[in-house]
């Protein structure tokens, strides 16, 4: 995250450069000129020679100034440093800059300014007073916003004066850095919610018990395959080049769905709806991730997180944590879709077992509460949380609308442990009730054959 370079140009006569010399001029230079002409003419008129000389001085002052300051080179190199890079909405990061007089030869007053989106604050100015050759400064400043997003910090700016102030000329760095605001996370209590997993293991620890013999059901050969490998019956049978397939360690899955359709959510900020269900879809991306679970998410659109797992699902370890950031980032600028079903999610789901599905809903009419109720027969346990626009656009305290709740009523028929979500809702209490929802009602029907849960 290094920005560097050199500011200034080398010297410039020609007409151009003069320009951008007699440009810098500041209010006092141009006064010194104004008061310089004025006094020059009016010696020409009265015939005073004294007055002619103090015109004279006054003129040339400024424009010697802006012609040395123009032809003065620094080499001076720029770097910015952020803390942390990438931070909660609503946090604190903290930007360090450092200016490095590479010369042999002492700068003189330099003003320092980096530009930031107006989101994050006022732009920082910095005033240096004198660089020694060889010499650095430090600087830093503090950027926050309550919107996620992604936002350029850049590029720095270093205004040169001479010592007079008569001239001033600006110079910019040529790089920028990013600052990712990603979405609020919210810290998860420990539950356990039974349910089926559809064969993906009893939780964390048979998930990480299980390993390696060969599977009997082979599959067709790979470049890099070992051929200690072949399974020469099956290659027989088949007519090409067969290998006996390794067993992966088996893990408890979860798919986290976030609806972003348009039509679903009503109004905007940092307070809607549609950051509330973003935020719990990054609390609950991270707390699956913290218990050992392969995560997936997912939206309406049908797509999932580019660079995740072969089959979709993030790995673990390192790769747990790469794909948390990874999560993160694509969190940080989700927007609205311009679809207006949930029948794309529907069908990457129902492509194979899931395991555990945690859904984040927006309004849903009666054709997408079908589709979102079909969702439950592919999957071990079912979560939803239903954000009722109505209730949302009247503030804190309102209640659900009946046609809210309605549609809870009737995800929780196919099967879903369904809950809905009153304008700002802790996702905290909101984890408990399901649990107690689930524990008090017994889990629904489903075709698996081991238990899971969540943790």
């Amino acid at each position: 995250m290094a920005a560097g370079g050199r500011p200034d140009g080398p010297a410039d006569d020609d007409k151009g450069g003069l320009r951008t010399a007699l440009a810098g001029l500041t209010t006092r230079g141009r006064s010194f000129l104004a008061a310089g002409v004025a006094a020059a003419i009016c010696a020409y008129v009265l015939g005073q020679s004294d007055l002619l000389r103090v015109g004279l001085l006054l003129a040339v002052l400024p424009l010697v100034c802006a012609v040395v300051l123009f032809r003065t080179r620094y080499r001076v190199a720029g770097s910015r440093r952020l803390s942390p890079a990438r931070v909660p909405a609503g946090s604190e990061a903290r930007v360090h800059l450092r200016m490095d007089n590479v010369s042999r030869l002492p700068t003189g007053l330099l003003m320092l300014q980096d530009r930031v989106p107006y989101v994050l604050g006022p732009r920082p100015r910095f005033v240096l007073d004198r660089v020694e050759a060889g010499g650095r400064r430090e600087v830093s400043y503090r950027v926050r916003s309550d919107l996620r997003g992604r936002y350029p910090l850049g590029p720095l700016q270093l205004r040169l004066s001479d010592p007079f102030g008569m001239c001033e000329l600006t110079r910019s760095f040529s790089t920028y850095d990013t600052l990712t605001v990603i979405p609020r996370v919210e810290a998860l209590p420990p539950v356990r919610l039974t349910g089926e997993a559809k064969g993906y293991g009893d939780g964390r620890n048979r998930s990480l018990a299980l390993a390696g013999e060969d599977d009997v059901i082979p599959r067709g050969y790979r470049h890099g395959d070992d051929l200690r490998r072949v399974h020469w019956r099956s290659t027989a049978r088949y007519g090409e080049l067969m290998v006996r397939r390794e067993e992966q360690p088996q893990r408890a899955r979860c798919t986290v769905l976030l609806d972003t359709r348009g039509a679903g959510f009503r109004g905007a900020g940092p307070d809607s709806a549609f950051e509330w269900a973003v935020s719990g879809t990054a609390s609950t991306l991270v707390h699956m991730l913290e218990r050992g679970f392969s995560v997936r998410l997912l939206t309406d659109t049908g797509t999932s997180v580019p660079g995740e797992g072969s089959d979709g699902f993030a790995g673990t370890g390192q790769e747990s944590a790469d794909a948390a950031g990874l999560m993160m980032d694509t969190l940080a600028v989700i927007d609205h879709s311009d679809g207006a079903g949930l029948s794309r999610a529907y069908d990457v789901l129902r492509g194979g077992n899931e395991g555990l599905l945690v859904a984040f809903l927006g309004d849903l009419d009666e054709e997408q509460a079908a589709v979102v109720a079909k969702m439950r027969r592919r999957s071990g346990s079912a979560v939803a949380f239903v954000l009722d626009g109505a209730a949302w656009a009247q503030g804190p305290g309102s209640s659900s609308s009946d046609a809210g709740d309605a549609r809870v009523r009737m995800l929780r028929e196919a099967g879903w442990t369904a809950l809905s979500v009153p304008p700002g809702a802790s996702l905290a209490d909101l984890w408990r009730q399901a649990d107690h929802a689930r524990t008090s009602t017994g889990p629904a029907p489903a075709t698996g054959t081991t238990t899971g849960g969540w943790a």
